[in-house]
């Protein structure tokens, strides 16, 4: 047979299209994009400081998804974490912590921008849910995974689905008052919620650095703290043992509700050396229990918990 005049020429290997799954954590100070392969492998990733604008969000997160799939050749499901969530029946973010994002139609902008669907969700839900499928609760029944970072979030996850509510409000311990306050918590600071005292004022990295900076006069960031802590320094001490009891308390609430089979902590400041095991320990004499077997643990897949959960948005 003789040769062609016009000789196939083999098509490049690419992924096929939606075999790439995008997930974006839209955090308080940073975002973060990864895009994962179908086996849940990272083959991209991005990262830009946050934005402190709506339009700028807007055009950051569009710009991140570019700049993942132009190196693959591929166009990628999109899954978002943000901190707060997207109301069904008006398509307005609300709850959010990055107060700029409150009251915009998030998911209708960046799928006009995308041109495809997006699927988002509360940063606090990815997080619980990527560690609840292969992270560090994987195979709990019951699993609630706790955010200590920029704000104080938590996520629900029961027997591999995330429980969002009636109101896609579960899991939000952070905007419940501090339990069982002592003299010097009453009335606690304000929240931008418009309350006072709510546990996110208490036991997030900033409400940690004020709450040092109120004590010793020292103008310290939540690591910076930690760090001091790890060294023995006195007031570093003691505002890491106020965090301890703070916290122990606030989960204690959670177990008396939800009697989760692990906690998992999340955030930055889940990266204190210790501060799993101390929680473990000081929850139970808060618990309405005579024997308390809930482990607290640290996550499994560190700052990358979020991403990987809202890119598994897509199943």
């Amino acid at each position: 047979m003789p040769d062609s005049p016009h000789p196939t020429v083999p098509a490049p290997r690419v992924p096929p299209p939606r075999a790439i799954r995008i997930g974006i954590d839209l955090g308080g100070t940073k975002i973060e994009a990864v895009a994962l392969d179908p086996a849940g492998h990272i083959v991209a990733r991005e990262r830009v400081p946050t934005p402190r604008s709506y339009p700028e969000t807007v055009q950051a997160l569009t710009d991140l998804v570019g700049a993942l799939e132009r190196p693959l050749g591929v166009q990628a499901t999109v899954g978002i974490g943000i901190p707060g969530v997207v109301v069904p029946e008006t398509g307005l973010v609300k709850n959010a912590n990055s107060t700029w994002l409150i009251g915009q139609p998030l998911k209708r902008d960046l799928e006009a921008a995308l041109a495809r669907e997006v699927r988002i969700e509360n940063d606090a839900n990815c997080f619980a849910l990527s560690e609840a499928s292969d992270g560090a609760a994987a195979g709990a029944r019951v699993v609630f995974g706790v955010i200590m970072g920029t704000g104080c979030g938590g996520g629900i996850v029961v027997n591999g689905q995330l429980l969002t509510g009636r109101n896609l409000i579960a899991g939000e311990w952070g905007h419940n008052p501090l339990p069982w306050p002592q003299q010097d918590e009453i009335p606690g600071p304000p929240c931008y919620c418009g309350k006072q005292g709510c546990i996110e004022t208490w036991i997030s990295g900033p409400a940690v650095a004020a709450d040092h900076t109120r004590v010793t006069g020292q103008a310290l960031t939540a690591p910076e703290i930690m760090a001091a802590a790890s060294r023995g320094e006195p007031g570093a001490v003691a505002t890491r043992a106020r965090l301890v009891h703070r916290a122990a308390r606030s989960l204690a609430t959670i177990i008396n509700v939800l009697d989760p089979d692990v906690i998992v902590l999340g955030g930055g400041l889940s990266n204190t050396d210790g501060l799993a095991a101390d929680l473990e320990r000081d929850v139970a004499p808060w618990v309405f229990s005579d024997r308390v077997t809930t482990r607290v643990v640290v996550n499994q897949h560190g700052d990358s918990s979020g991403v990987r959960g809202a890119a598994w948005l897509w199943g």
